[in-house]
């Protein structure tokens, strides 16, 4: 009970904060970028909860809680439909495709918003994503057609990058035989030991230290290992020595040097199936990886070859391409994996932020005020600078 109480008490600070951030902000960002006036029909598409949505009244992130932010938009006069339904040509999101003026869409159950779809949607104004990661979004389309994109920045980094160290630590120490053994009524510990590791001293190499490849670092600092990063822009030499990790510029060089390797890197042209067969084949026989970022960043087969040869001797992650995973997803059966369903990213604390980040965004659209920049992913037709 203390626990629903605290975590009540912050979603209604984060929403009354809305508000107040909207007017703090009003005398810097006073240009009308947004909303046309009158009514607006806003969609949203979530993973139903089903049975669980009555477990906890702060499952925000689901059909049935909507975000929480129903009766607000309905009582300002908007018309708000919701639905899981979002794949195949008589689905219910295509129902309302042409005349929506705000989809909302998240990362764990992502409507795919393609090109034909833009095109279609004729009164679409605004893109939001419930989460971290608007890959599921054709953004070129949307920035050639002058649409807003933008997602709630660092609303689940923590979340994430808590995760990854999770799965870090399932891999190294061989956790999961040891679970099913148990489970399955076995007792062979001979057949965990002869590939469980401490972490201390394992060269860890993070491909993208943004918000949450540095959280992990962080993380990672006390248990003394050697941590190396890759990414477009080199950290300040403060958080570089915050982190405890040395900058590798080059990534072929750096993914030889690692134990285990960590995906951090956005889903774009350039990083789509960047982790083929070559580039596996870089990194050292017996590597770890921990991908949450997204599935496509991998080449699908080369991954299940690379586990089923050894040569990746674990593989973890929630992301997947496509989301849900078909059942005959070959993820599903390769050998020594820790997968899991999109998860990382949507703790109960982090539907609580990202819901109060969604509805602080669309009150400033409502208003015709300009969002936090950092939210920004399409704006006037420019991508941010992590998609172009």
């Amino acid at each position: 009970m203390a626990m629903k109480r605290v975590a009540a008490s912050v979603l209604r600070g984060l929403q009354n904060s809305a508000a107040s951030r909207g007017l703090a902000g009003s005398s810097l960002m006073t240009r009308k970028l947004h909303a046309s006036s009158g009514s607006k029909k806003i969609v949203g598409v979530f993973y139903k909860a089903n049975e669980y949505a009555s477990e906890n009244p702060n499952f925000v992130g689901c059909v049935e809680r909507a975000l929480g932010i129903r009766e607000w938009l309905e009582s300002q006069g908007h018309k708000y439909i919701v639905t899981d339904d979002k794949d195949g040509p008589d689905c219910e999101l295509e129902k309302h495709i042409e005349d929506l003026h705000v989809l909302i869409t998240t990362p764990f159950h992502p409507a795919y918003v393609t090109e034909e779809r833009i095109k279609r949607a004729k009164n679409l104004e605004l893109l939001l994503t419930a989460g971290i990661g608007s890959d599921h979004i054709d953004l070129k389309a949307a920035a050639e057609r002058g649409l807003t994109v933008a997602e709630v920045t660092g609303s689940n980094t923590v979340s994430v990058a808590e995760d990854e160290l999770m799965r870090i630590l399932i891999l190294v120490r061989n956790f999961l035989p040891g679970y099913h053994q148990v489970i399955s009524g076995e007792w062979n510990v001979a057949a965990i030991a002869y590939r469980a590791y401490d972490l201390e001293g394992k060269t860890i190499g993070t491909v993208g230290a943004g918000r949450i490849g540095r959280l992990l670092l962080q993380r990672l600092k006390p248990f003394n290992c050697n941590l190396l990063y890759h990414d477009r822009i080199r950290m300040s030499p403060d958080l570089e020595s915050q982190t405890g990790a040395t900058f590798e510029e080059d990534l072929d060089k750096m993914l030889p040097k690692c134990d285990i390797v960590v995906i951090n890197t956005p889903l774009t042209e350039k990083t789509r199936g960047m982790f083929n067969k070559e580039k596996i084949a870089k990194m050292k026989k017996g590597v770890l990886i921990v991908n949450n970022a997204r599935g496509a960043i991998m080449d699908t087969q080369a991954v299940v070859d690379a586990c089923s040869s050894g040569h990746i001797a674990g593989y973890g992650g929630d992301v997947w391409y496509p989301q849900p995973a078909p059942k005959d997803h070959p993820w599903r059966y390769m050998p020594n994996h820790a997968m899991t369903p999109h998860i990382s990213g949507t703790t109960i604390d982090a539907q609580l932020r990202y819901a109060a980040g969604v509805k602080d965004m669309l009150d400033r659209y409502f208003k015709g005020e300009n969002f936090p920049q950092e939210y920004y992913i399409v704006k006037e037709g420019e991508l941010a600078s992590q998609y172009r």
